[in-house]
């Protein structure tokens, strides 16, 4: 499931749940929820909620640049995938 990957880097690009939620055409309830879902599955806080907004923690750098990489990974796979159909 790529979904909350893509949620969480447009998070992390926008600096802020709200904003991201509105770039995506989620609600910001349903954005937190799923990446606290994310937070627990990876074992670790990955955002820093402050009144401004939202900062990376050191695990939610080195996740963002893995999980952006995952993502052109799957964007290239599924490019792929069309060209041969």
């Amino acid at each position: 499931e790529l979904t909350p990957l893509r949620y969480f880097v447009a998070i992390a690009r926008a600096g802020h749940i709200t904003r991201a939620a509105a770039g995506l055409g989620v609600t910001q309830p349903a954005l937190s929820a799923a990446v606290q879902r994310l937070e627990s599955e990876v074992g670790a806080d990955l955002l820093l909620r402050t009144g401004r907004g939202v900062e990376l923690t050191e695990a939610g750098r080195a996740f963002l640049t893995h999980a952006e990489e995952t993502l052109r990974a799957a964007d290239a796979t599924l490019r792929a995938v069309r060209e041969v159909m």
